[in-house]
């Protein structure tokens, strides 16, 4: 795994044509917010910030993973995604 594949894994994503749910967005966000940044150092956004907190609680799950392991995921996921768009 290295920044090269991380760099075109992010590259990749913006590409995407078919829908991608919530869910997998939160995901492959939290996991490029890990790879990019580390553990997540803001505080908790207010209850009614519903969009802002659910991406800070997705990227708050990953706390302690290190930044090679979030990018080996973050990878493999948008890899997953690929298929899923081609068919």
């Amino acid at each position: 795994m290295c920044q090269v594949e991380f760099e075109m894994a992010c590259a990749a994503i913006k590409q995407l044509k078919g829908p991608v749910s919530d869910q997998e967005k939160l995901l492959v966000y939290s996991f490029y917010k890990q790879a990019t940044q580390g553990d997540c150092n803001i505080p908790a956004p207010p209850a009614t910030d519903v969009k802002a907190k659910a991406k800070w609680e997705a990227w708050n799950q990953n706390k302690g993973m290190s930044k090679m392991d979030a990018m080996r995921i973050y990878v493999a996921k948008v890899e997953e995604l690929k298929k899923k768009d081609t068919g």
